[in-house]
C-alpha cells in the first residue's frame, strides 16, 4: 500500500501538532523541546510515514520561516502551517544531495521579483502541500548572488511535482520530484537574505536531525516492545522463546540501544531548552539513533523468524521505514564528517 493518510492531518492539526513548537501568537501550539521529543518519539512508534508530515512541515518549514522570515511571511504562511497545510524543503536534487554546494537550481532576477528553474528530488510533501522552499543559486545582471531560500506556493504557474513511487519504506509519505519550469515569485519570497540560502538550509536541519532522532527513538522503542511481546508468547522447545539465551541477548542489545539514543536524544533537548547551539549534538544524536533503529528493527524482525518477513507483523514495516533514516537529512558518512571537522577543526568534505 502506498496510501497517503491525507483523511489523518485535519485531526492532526486539531491536536496541534503541526504547531507544536510554533509560538501561540501565529496560532501554534509552542512546546517545549522535552515535550516535542515525547510526540516525535510517539509518532516514530506509530508510523513513520504520519511522523513525516509533523517534522518536515511543522519542523523543518515552520521553524524556518520562525527563524528567518520577516513578520509579513509568518503572519502569511505559520497559521496556514499550523492549520494543516502542508510544507516541504526542496533542497536534494538529483545531481546535489549530500553536498548542497552544486545545487543547480536558478533563481533569475526578473522586474518585482525571480523567474526560477531546476528540479528537486526526494522531496517530502513536494506534491500534496502549500509550500516549498526552494534553494536555488540567484542571478541578476549576469552575477551569481549565492545559493537563496525562496519561498514558493505549491499552485504557482510551472510548479509540478511527480509522485514517486515504489519506496522501500515510508510508503504513505509524499514523496515527489519537484519541477520547476519558470516559476515566477515575488521579491517578497525570498526567505532570508540573497546569498543566505545553505545559513537557512543548514538551521533547518539542525532541528531536522533532532526531530528525527526522536521519532526513530520511537520505533526503535517499538520494536522492542513488538519483539518482546512476540518472545513472550511464542512457544518453542517447551516453553517462550523469550527464555532463550540468544533471544535474551538480541533484547537486551535493544534495550542497551534505546537508553543510549534515550541520552542523546536528551542531550539536544536540554541545550534547546537552554538556547545554546546544538549542531553537534543533534549531528552526534542522528548518527547514533537512525542506526540504532535499523539495529533495533532488524533484531525484532530476527525474533519474529519467519513471521518477522510478511505483513502479518509490524516489524517488517519498521525495519523498512528505518533503513531511510540514514540516508536523508545527512546521511550517516555526512554525520561522521560533520562531527569530525567539529572535533579537528579540519573540514575532510
Amino acid at each position: 500500500m502506498e496510501e497517503f493518510p491525507a483523511d489523518l492531518i485535519a485531526p492532526m492539526a486539531d491536536l496541534g501538532f503541526f504547531g507544536a513548537l510554533i509560538p501561540s501568537s501565529y496560532g501554534g501550539t509552542d512546546l517545549d523541546p522535552w515535550s516535542y521529543v515525547a510526540l516525535m518519539e510517539e509518532l516514530g512508534a506509530a508510523d513513520a510515514s504520519v511522523r513525516s508530515l509533523v517534522s518536515v512541515s511543522g519542523g523543518l518549514v515552520g521553524m524556518s520561516i520562525l527563524r528567518w522570515g520577516t513578520e509579513d511571511q509568518k503572519e502569511h504562511w505559520l497559521p496556514r502551517i499550523v492549520a494543516g497545510e502542508l510544507g516541504a524543503f526542496g533542497l536534494t536534487e538529483a545531481g546535489a544531495g549530500s553536498n548542497p554546494s552544486e545545487l543547480a537550481t536558478r533563481a533569475v532576477a526578473v522586474e518585482g521579483g525571480w523567474r526560477i528553474t531546476g528540479s528537486k528530488m526526494f522531496i517530502t510533501n513536494g506534491s500534496r502541500g502549500a509550500l516549498t522552499m526552494v534553494f536555488a543559486r540567484a542571478h541578476r545582471d549576469g552575477e551569481d548572488l549565492g545559493i537563496t531560500c525562496f519561498l514558493v506556493p505549491q499552485n504557482a504557474p510551472g510548479y509540478s511535482a511527480p509522485p514517486i513511487h515504489g519506496k522501500l519504506g515510508m510508503r504513505g509519505s509524499d514523496t515527489a520530484e519537484v519541477v520547476l519550469d519558470e516559476v515566477l515569485v515575488g521579491d517578497t519570497a525570498v526567505l532570508g537574505t540573497l546569498g543566505g540560502g545553505l545559513k537557512v538550509a543548514f538551521t533547518a536541519l539542525d532541528h531536522g536531525r533532532f526531530s528525527l532522532a526522536a521519532s526513530c527513538l520511537g520505533l526503535a522503542r517499538e520494536a522492542l516492545e513488538c519483539a518482546l511481546s512476540y518472545a513472550l508468547e511464542r512457544q518453542q522447545w517447551g516453553g517462550s522463546i523469550a527464555s532463550k539465551q540468544l533471544v535474551q541477548e538480541l533484547l537486551a542489545d535493544m534495550h542497551v540501544d534505546i537508553a543510549a539514543a534515550r541520552g542523546l536524544v536528551s542531550q539536544v533537548a536540554e541545550l534547546k531548552a537552554r538556547g545554546e547551539r546544538f549542531t553537534v549534538a543533534a549531528s552526534t544524536a542522528k548518527l547514533f539513533v537512525t542506526e540504532a533503529a535499523i539495529r533495533c528493527a532488524d533484531r525484532a524482525v530476527q525474533i519474529h523468524g519467519g513471521y518477522g518477513y510478511i505483513d502479518e507483523y509490524p516489524v517488517q514495516r519498521l525495519l523498512r521505514d528505518a533503513r531511510v533514516t540514514t540516508l536523508y537529512e545527512g546521511t550517516s558518512q555526512v554525520q561522521r564528517l560533520a562531527i569530525g571537522r567539529a572535533l579537528t577543526g579540519i573540514s575532510a568534505f
